[in-house]
């Protein structure tokens, strides 16, 4: 859901993309040279030029269309001004505009396959056909249409990347963490809601090999199908691929870059050894088995497709998984074994097995959950236990449909309570790392303003601006 809203309120902004290249005469005259006044030889003016900022336009419509992307999130605009919207968009101009001074550089190819992912999953949640769509945004075609939502990324990508440039070295000692802390005063210092620290165990069913060997063999069936027969790796993917994403576009997964993060280091290694029109044998991954086409190389990238099958679990696998779990939560209750060496010893996760089933907090990298921040799921899991309780076995099915079962328990509970700086003191260094942040920022852009070509045009230069955006 996160991603149909953020390519709802990125199709809202669509229409401005090509505007922005709209430049009337009296705004290339005055510009600098590293505009280029070639880009508008054939442009139509539509649309009020509301700032220049660089290399950037922001249009007058820009602004309602911000007040629509807020409504598209639920955000209520009644008190937000127009004024704080528009500086909000000079800022993001700026951002982007610098980044390509500074030479900061984005992936078309990640780009267009992010575009393609949005693309589909509106599609798909919507229930909208491709010509509906393009009505709806008022575009002739879907080429267009997708280049308007490519320079949106674009420019979003770029803009991020020059944030995270200026506070990528920023660092902060105890001693400016203790004084940020000394500084608040006490009727003012944060709350910090209820947290917990949990533990699971994880029983997987076991997959035969019997079960392994006939996934394979299928695997290597569709590679000799396709070599020795001329069969369609495209077909064979959309028939048979048990991957429900790029199944359906025929096993295409689009480019990867060598240095792509968070590929699985199994997937690299074949995808990276294979020539241009080669399928490899079968292998495994955390996700099944797989074979991979490549496509296309174009230096450290490569197009590739691939068909994935996972293996069967038997009906007698799943019923030994978790009456094996069940022993082992009947030796954690009766005292017979704790709960984190049971952990050490029999849990199937090896993520969390090494300590003592402590799981970690996906946004704060440590050990703690906030209650109101926990996800639905696990907080499901864990809302009626009390410390040290050990839950009943859960059956829990992931998207791929594989199985496992697991046996929760809260290990430490710290109930809401105003900030103290021993105990919180990671979330009070979090709060004063931002806080230095944030003055970075507004020192950088201090700069930025007055080194950047930027001119307000119109009712906005009676804007009461944060940030010197009229240069006074």
């Amino acid at each position: 859901m996160k991603q149909l809203v953020f390519l709802f309120i990125t199709l809202l902004i669509a229409n401005s993309v090509c505007a922005q290249e709209l430049i009337d005469d009296e705004e290339i005259q005055q510009a600098p040279k590293k505009i280029d006044s070639t880009r508008t030889q054939n442009a139509k003016k539509v649309d009020g030029v509301a700032a220049v900022v660089g290399d950037y336009i922001v249009l007058d419509s820009d602004v309602d269309k911000e007040y629509l992307q807020l409504q598209a999130q639920g955000v209520n605009t009644k008190d937000i001004k127009s004024c704080e919207l528009f500086g909000s968009l000079l800022e993001r101009k700026l951002y982007a505009h610098q980044a390509v001074q500074d030479s900061l550089q984005v992936s078309d190819s990640e780009i267009r396959k992010n575009v393609d992912y949005q693309v589909e999953q509106f599609l798909a949640q919507s229930g909208k056909s491709m010509k509906e769509l393009l009505e709806f945004y008022k575009k002739d075609d879907e080429k267009s249409f997708r280049e308007d939502m490519f320079e949106i990324n674009k420019t979003n990508q770029l803009a991020a990347k020059m944030q995270a440039k200026i506070v990528d070295e920023i660092e902060i000692t105890p001693e400016e963490v203790r004084m940020f802390f000394e500084k608040i005063p006490k009727e003012e210092r944060p709350t910090f809601g209820t947290e917990l620290k949990v533990a699971q165990i994880v029983a997987e069913p076991k997959v035969s090999e019997e079960e392994k060997q006939r996934v394979i063999n299928r695997l290597k069936e569709f590679k000799a199908d396709i070599i020795e027969n001329g069969a369609s790796f495209r077909s064979k993917a959309i028939l048979y691929s048990e991957d429900p994403q790029s199944g359906r576009q025929g096993g295409k997964l689009g480019s990867l870059n060598r240095d792509q993060p968070r590929m699985v280091k199994e997937f690299r290694e074949v995808a990276f050894k294979l020539q241009e029109g080669e399928i490899s044998d079968p292998f495994e991954t955390e996700y099944g088995y797989h074979i991979i086409s490549c496509d296309k190389i174009r230096g450290k990238e490569v197009d590739v497709s691939h068909i994935l099958l996972f293996p069967q679990v038997s009906t007698e696998a799943l019923k030994e998984a978790k009456e094996r779990l069940e022993k082992i939560r009947q030796r954690i209750v009766e005292g017979k074994i704790s709960f984190a060496d049971a952990a050490r010893e029999a849990s199937d996760e090896k993520e969390t097995r090494g300590d003592g089933g402590q799981l970690i907090n996906p946004t704060t990298q440590d050990y703690n959950f906030e209650l109101t921040r926990m996800e639905p799921e696990l907080y499901a899991q864990i809302q009626n236990l009390k410390d040290n309780e050990v839950s009943l076995v859960l059956k829990e099915e992931d998207r791929t449909s594989k199985i496992k079962f697991k046996i929760l328990m809260v290990t430490d509970r710290i109930n809401e309570h105003e900030a103290d700086y021993a105990r919180d003191y990671l979330k009070i260094k979090k709060l004063a790392l931002d806080e230095k942040k944030i003055k970075a920022i507004a020192k950088w852009q201090e700069e930025k303003i007055l080194d950047t070509y930027i001119k307000i045009s119109g009712e906005h230069r009676n804007c009461e601006f944060s940030s010197n955006w009229l240069k006074k």
